[in-house]
């Protein structure tokens, strides 16, 4: 799915964003706002690099962290709902992950995603999911973050067929 299209179909369904980022450091909001009337689609941005950032700026609980570690989909989701309570948003993206080999036990390129929609009743709905990318460090976080917008449409697809 190309930029364009990934437009449309936000517009199509009145989703607005906000991103919770730490490796891609702004890049899944930074793309979006590449795109003419960026602002009816974007609400805001977080880039959260350290584990106090994540906590402070976002909600992410300490125990979770020192359970799960930073690159890891409770943490993701916890940065995705956390971004999903600042503003007028009613999707969230998160990211956390790592480029290069700072930890032996996680492999270079993982990345760890959350995605929280807000839902009618109250409760959002969150997915996360894992993927590794090979490459260059910033190649990388671009790929980690079109993969993340491309993602969208597929899971509010799942979302809005649960909800039926």
């Amino acid at each position: 799915m190309d930029l364009d299209q990934l437009v449309t179909f936000l517009q199509a369904h009145k989703l607005r964003l906000v991103t919770a980022e730490s490796c891609t450091a702004g890049l899944i909001a930074s793309t979006v706002a590449d795109v003419e009337g960026a602002g009816e689609l974007l609400d805001c941005a977080f880039v959260a690099y350290s584990p106090q950032a994540k906590q402070k700026c976002l909600g992410v609980r300490a125990e979770t962290i020192a359970e799960f570690g930073l690159t890891s989909e409770q943490v993701a989701a916890e940065m995705a709902l956390g971004a999903l309570k600042s503003g007028s948003a009613n999707l969230a993206v998160a990211n956390t992950g790592v480029t290069d080999s700072v930890d032996p036990d996680i492999a270079p390129g993982t990345q760890c995603y959350a995605w929280a929609f807000a839902s009618l009743d109250g409760a959002p709905v969150v997915h996360s999911e894992t993927k590794r990318f090979g490459g260059s460090r910033n190649r990388i976080r671009h790929e980690s973050a079109h993969y993340a917008l491309c993602r969208i449409p597929v899971l509010w697809q799942q979302v809005a067929g649960e909800s039926r």
